[in-house]
């Protein structure tokens, strides 16, 4: 049989027996000499790698403290739950005081009754007797005489033990009712009526019950967590399980995290992570938990088999959130982290608004526009910032944001609202052009970073404030047939540019597809929220492309799972996280205090104030239209440079610092692309530039006019 290729990049004679190279075994696995036609694969054991100092120094170690104790907010929260627990059974009880009393003393009689009837079997040793009868009913003499003669024994010890009790009893009740004030005679008394109350009541009816009903959760142990993984249906796991093997190396002990229970281990080769996730109903069935406290994922910066499994006590979507710390007081600055939701454990989540633009997706009623308007309070309690919303649906979820500080706002999808839309973005694309120019002209003392900062915001001078844009049912928008390309370019610049010019765009959609997300947005969004949806397909098209495959699958929520989502961003992995859940009415409270916050500072403008965009009752205008005034009939194709002056000629105030760059980016959403166009420069030398078809730019007005008509 043939040997296995070597592994070694030296000879196989270089490894023979000698001082520097001991005997190594053969690919048989046998120390000595070689075999004919065998090779050495295995070099003789040397050490190699880093030292145990230099493992232990990059070790992984594991928090002195627990993170609950270092966290003042769960610290507090635990402490107000141990005193509000305490209370409430103090409450409870002291409520139910008088009429324990008057059970307890209703069942008085019975208690003595029971006590003295108890007292007289214990006296006659009447749990022996069956003892003395089965042995009487066997004829067996020799172990009736002992029993009896034992029975003899226990009855004259436990009389006299009565009588002299009896005697005593007696003598001290005596003395007590002579002597003992009548305060103490009374106390004695209730204690002795409480105490045979309680004697006599029924065992299925007892007087004093449970102020709290505490849900009981299993205990997680390894011997479940074995369990519930064997009855996943993976054969690695059940191969080794068959053979006297656990299928899963726990790599810490498992402990308390939180309201839940945490195990970490590894699994067998060749299975991954992905593949528990894929089967978590089947997990939380082998564990016998409901689905909403399985909660399976990958270690960060660990090999894809390093399991962590966190198992809940109640139902993420049943857990009391604790209070959010912006809802009754508070101010933002969106440079700094926010807590927005919980994770699984009920820790805080926080975000950055500032520097991203985030995309939100989910299939109706799971929460989404729930979500953005929680995003957009965020900005709101920041009085610098300038909010923008939009609500397609049309449902007025965003209102109370939107009457209260917004300074663009509208509801609706009709005509004349994607107008007052496209006007808005036209002039914060406008603003963005603005931004960028000052941020140019900004020393690098002041500016270091080219971007805006908390201290540029303040700086009312250069108004470089953050601008906040909500827009909800996106989709709307871009599957308009006059506006929608347009729009589409104006998001795509604010998405790739707007961040750190300090303007942030957030997209919420119900169908994350290539028509309601075009890629040049989706594909740029740094901040991503996926409630549930229901294939890879919108799973990968709001997460990114692969997260499907790498076991970051919101379509693992169910459908009570109301606000829960994945979330990407911060520049950590995909967090399961609940966001806060504030309804209407608190939206409104909250949205009020920070209209007074504009208020005080002279900030408040715009739609809240009753204003509207300055363009809006001017003519609309179409960029398609405009190309064909620029490109005349006598003009097959032109350069664009010649367009660009001709657009500006026609529109200084939109096209008036358009560059040919600008125009080819403008173009490139409704498909028209540049080719190369022969023309004659200023000094009479011809030249191929690039330049746009007339003929393009009539083919896609045809098309867009024959999809508005069948619209």
């Amino acid at each position: 049989m043939t040997a296995p290729t070597a592994l070694s990049d030296q000879p196989s004679d270089a490894l023979g027996p000698g001082p520097d190279h001991p005997a190594a075994p053969t690919a048989s696995g046998r120390p000595g000499a070689e075999a004919p036609g065998e090779t050495v694969v295995d070099r003789p054991y040397e050490p190699s790698g880093p030292s145990l100092a230099q493992r232990a120094q990059g070790a992984k170690r594991r928090p002195v403290i627990p993170a609950w104790a270092k966290s003042r907010q769960e610290f507090r929260a635990a402490g107000k739950g141990v005193a509000a627990y305490a209370w409430h059974i103090s409450a409870y009880h002291a409520v139910r005081t008088p009429w324990y009393t008057v059970r307890l003393a209703l069942q008085a009689p019975s208690g003595v009754a029971r006590f003295v009837g108890g007292s007289l079997r214990w006296v006659a040793d009447a749990e022996g007797e069956p003892f003395r009868q089965s042995a009487a009913a066997n004829e067996d003499i020799n172990k009736y005489l002992q029993l009896s003669r034992q029975r003899d024994r226990r009855v004259r010890w436990r009389a006299t033990v009565a009588v002299v009790a009896s005697i005593a009893g007696l003598a001290v009740a005596l003395a007590l009712y002579v002597m003992a004030p009548s305060w103490l005679l009374g106390f004695c008394g209730f204690a002795v009526t409480m105490a045979a109350g309680r004697l006599g009541q029924p065992a299925d009816a007892p007087v004093i019950r449970r102020a709290v009903e505490i849900p009981k959760a299993t205990r997680l142990t390894s011997d479940v967590v074995l369990r519930a993984l064997g009855a996943l249906g993976i054969p690695a796991i059940n191969q080794a399980q068959s053979k006297g093997g656990d299928g899963f190396a726990f790599t810490a002990p498992i402990t308390r995290d939180g309201p839940g229970w945490l195990a970490e281990g590894d699994l067998p080769h060749g299975v991954t992570v992905t593949d528990v996730i894929e089967r978590r109903r089947r997990l939380a069935s082998g564990l016998r938990r409901p689905l909403g406290t399985v909660w399976p994922e990958a270690v960060p910066d660990e090999h894809t088999g390093r399991l962590r499994l966190w198992v809940g006590d109640q139902d993420m979507s049943r857990t009391k959130q604790p209070a959010w710390p912006l809802a009754k007081s508070g101010t933002v600055d969106l440079f700094k982290p926010v807590a927005w939701g919980t994770d699984q454990r009920g820790r805080g989540v926080e975000i950055t608004l500032m520097y991203l633009a985030g995309v939100i997706g989910a299939i109706p009623r799971m929460g989404k526009t729930f979500l953005l308007r929680l995003l957009l309070l965020i900005a709101a309690l920041d009085p610098r910032a300038e909010v923008h919303s939009y609500d397609l649906k049309g449902t007025g979820d965003l209102d109370p944001v939107g009457s209260a500080v917004s300074y663009r706002h509208r509801a609706g999808d009709e005509d004349e609202d994607i107008l007052y839309a496209l006007t808005a973005m036209r002039e914060l694309q406008a603003e963005l052009r603005r931004r960028t120019k000052v941020i140019r002209t900004l020393p690098r003392d002041i500016c270091p970073e080219s971007k805006v900062t908390t201290e540029l915001a303040s700086k009312r001078s250069l108004r470089l404030h953050p601008i906040v844009v909500g827009v909800d049912e996106c989709q709307k928008w871009f599957e308009h047939p006059t506006y929608g390309k347009e729009l589409e370019a104006i998001c795509t610049d604010l998405v790739k540019r707007g961040p750190a010019t300090g303007i942030v765009l957030l997209l919420a959609t119900q169908r994350p597809d290539d028509d309601s997300l075009p890629k040049g947005i989706s594909a740029n969004a740094s901040a991503r929220w996926c409630l549930k949806v229901m294939s890879h397909v919108e799973n990968d098209m709001v997460l990114g492309t692969g997260a499907y495959k790498r076991g970051v699958r919101a379509t693992l929520f169910a459908w009570g799972d109301k606000g829960i989502c994945y979330f990407l961003g911060e520049g950590a992995d995909a967090r399961i996280v609940r966001a806060v859940e504030i309804d209407a009415l608190a939206a409104e409270g909250i949205a009020q205090r920070a209209r007074k916050m504009r208020e005080r500072l002279g900030t408040l403008a715009g739609y809240a104030l009753g204003e509207q965009p300055a363009t809006e009752a001017g003519p609309s205008y179409d960029l398609l239209s405009d190309l064909l005034t620029a490109l005349p009939d006598g003009k097959p194709k032109l350069w664009n440079e010649a367009i660009v002056a001709g657009l500006a000629e026609l529109r200084p105030a939109v096209y008036g610092t358009w560059t040919p760059e600008q125009l080819t980016a403008a173009l490139k959403p409704y498909g028209i692309h540049t080719v190369q166009v022969w023309g004659t420069t200023e000094d009479g030398k011809g030249a191929n530039r690039r330049g746009i078809k007339r003929a393009d730019v009539l083919a896609v007005i045809a098309d867009r006019d024959d999809r508005g008509a069948a619209a």
